[in-house]
């Protein structure tokens, strides 16, 4: 079908289940559990350390503490996720961002009664704790998130200091909300449209390239006039990770990221390695080949993700892709179609665009006890699908691991892109098995793209961030230097056959991941080259693959990346790991220019 998909038909989502609106009472009610488990477990504060020499009496305070600790995270978690959502749909509504906001100043205060106990944990030994655990089996089940607490100890401060720290979060954070609300508001002339953010960015996929330049130049005027806001915001949370880090004596600024994610930093820099030595055979071959499809020598930056057939893209409605979703994930196994399923089922899912809401998708966990919720922006395009499945992906894993608790089922980035990387997959074999010839030359364009938007525009995503935070630790960037850093790194990715034309320097100005999770970005590369690896080893073995690999997303956050992957025979500690995966999206690129 080519029509347009009627948005308004599209599912909200319904929080009711969390609760009714700002004033329900079950957020007090919530809020109240936290704060008496919290009380609890801070009344306990001094009888870890007291109780080192005694091994059973420890276990059994270790389990009951962390028990504590988790019924606190449940409740501030619950009421954090429906502020968080909330506000996600409402962005240019003053009262949601107010209720975030005095939320998150709230909780800040609530956890700050228990920041002692990692820290007073951290003080005991290891044989201390293993030997507890020995002694009370119950509490060895908390052993993988003991690994993870004491992985912080070598950059912990004094109690003071961390409840400082702790205490100025909301403020700090409000410097994040100002870059939201500052996108959230953008529009873009084009025409005499008026677009926002997502519109502007789905327009630069439309098959007129006349009206991709105008969305582009129309939105490269709109942040261009917003850069000093958000170049402001990006360059004083900076400043804040860089006192923060300098008192936590971490050695990089990627250190910290690398430590939550429980992932070795020459790992990371394996992979980086090995996707810029591929940026000249992907992305670049990727980009000539593409321009000489269009009969063009260059394109613009306009063109990157323009379809190569001039005609209507191909759309797909809602029913249409819960279809293909659902299909591609029985295909792997009926637990993983079942569970989807449930989503669209139950008001789980809003995709439906409109004003105030916010760009981008998610699956929101919420905490273990609840369940989670998927939130997009559907237009109907093939990229859309995707989407759905990525997100869909999530949100399965975010199930398959909650019996394990909120504290266990927490999961590194790392690990969790897996499956919605390996949702996307899935969903993209049965789009190419069903193509005609005519239109597998352009599925198979979009699955590159795919690719390069996934691994080497994320990579070049985490080398302008090392490059940001290098020269902001000289000083405060301009709007002009920013732009250059941008177009530096992603001039190096994107090859010559790309023409970086005036106002792209402001487009790193949307990228919100830059200012929320500062070097998130490297594992979209990390789990796409990763499920590359498992696709493989499905491909030889089917059946014996499915029961592995649902082993590995129920096992949540208890292993670390290196432990998951053993089963599979798989070492992503080793670059050639990494290379293999690009080799693979070589291949893709040599079977394209087979076919032009």
């Amino acid at each position: 079908m080519n029509a347009p998909v009627k948005t308004e038909t599209l599912p909200q989502w319904r929080l009711d289940d969390l609760y009714c609106d700002r004033d329900d009472p079950r957020i007090e009610t919530d809020l109240a559990k936290a704060q008496a488990a919290n009380d609890e477990l801070a009344r306990l504060k001094g009888r870890f350390l007291a109780l080192r020499a005694d091994p059973l009496r420890l276990g059994e305070l270790l389990d009951h503490g962390i028990n504590l600790y988790e019924t606190a995270t449940n409740g501030l978690w619950s009421v954090g996720a429906y502020a968080s959502m909330a506000a996600s749909v409402a962005r240019d509504d003053p009262a949601w961002s107010k209720f975030e906001a005095d939320f998150r100043a709230r909780s800040s205060q609530i956890a700050a009664e228990s920041l002692f106990f990692t820290l007073e944990l951290n003080q005991l030994e290891d044989p201390e704790i293993e030997q507890a655990f020995k002694a009370h089996a119950p509490a060895a089940r908390w052993r993988s998130w003991m690994r993870r607490v004491r992985l912080s100890r070598p950059h912990e401060l004094s109690p003071d200091l961390e409840r400082i720290l702790l205490d100025r979060g909301p403020a700090v954070a409000n410097w994040a909300r100002l870059f939201d609300e500052t996108l959230a508001k953008l529009t873009a002339k084009v025409g005499k449209e008026s677009l926002t953010l997502p519109e502007a960015l789905n327009r630069l996929s439309d098959p007129d390239g006349a009206r991709r330049k105008q969305a582009a130049q129309g939105l490269a005027k709109a942040l261009e006039e917003r850069t000093p806001i958000l170049g402001l915001a990006y360059n004083t949370l900076v400043f804040e990770k860089q006192v923060e880090d300098r008192w936590r004596k971490y050695p990089t600024p990627q250190a910290s990221r690398h430590l939550a994610n429980e992932v070795d930093a020459d790992a990371v820099e394996a992979l980086e390695a090995a996707v810029v030595e591929a940026y000249p055979s992907v992305s670049h071959r990727y980009y000539r080949l593409k321009a000489q499809v269009m009969g063009r020598t260059t394109l613009d930056y306009w063109d990157r993700n323009a379809p190569l057939e001039t005609s209507a893209p191909r759309t797909y409605g809602w029913d249409e892709a819960k279809a293909m979703v659902l299909d591609s994930f029985s295909d792997l196994a009926s637990r993983f179609a079942d569970t989807a399923r449930t989503f669209f089922d139950q008001p789980w899912i809003d995709a439906r665009p409109r004003p105030g809401k916010q760009s981008g998708a998610y699956s929101h966990p919420v905490n273990s006890e609840r369940h989670p919720f998927v939130f997009m922006n559907y237009m109907g395009e093939r990229r859309d699908v995707l989407t759905l499945a990525h997100e869909l992906g999530h949100a399965v894993h975010q199930t398959l691991c909650s019996p394990l608790g909120t504290l266990l089922a927490d999961t590194p980035l790392t690990l969790a892109e897996t499956a919605s990387i390996f949702g996307e997959g899935l969903v993209f074999e049965r789009l190419l098995a069903g193509a005609s010839k005519a239109e597998r030359r352009g599925l198979l364009a979009g699955k590159i793209e795919d690719g390069i938007n996934t691994v080497v525009r994320q990579i070049a995503f985490h080398r302008f961030e090392c490059r940001f935070h290098a020269a902001r630790a000289q000083g405060e960037l301009s709007a002009e230097e920013i732009g250059g850093v941008w177009l530096e790194t992603m001039g190096e990715s994107l090859g010559p056959a790309i023409k970086l034309n005036p106002g792209y320097e402001h487009y790193w100005g949307y990228v919100t991941h830059f200012v929320h999770s500062p070097f998130y970005v490297y594992a979209y590369a990390f789990g796409d080259l990763l499920v590359r690896g498992l696709m493989e080893k499905r491909r030889e073995d089917p059946a014996s693959f499915a029961p592995l690999y649902e082993d590995l997303l129920a096992a949540g956050g208890t292993r670390t990346y290196v432990e998951a992957l053993q089963p599979f025979g798989l070492n992503p500690r080793e670059k050639a790991f990494w290379a293999a995966g690009m080799t693979q999206l070589e291949r893709l690129v040599d079977e394209f220019e087979a076919l032009v």
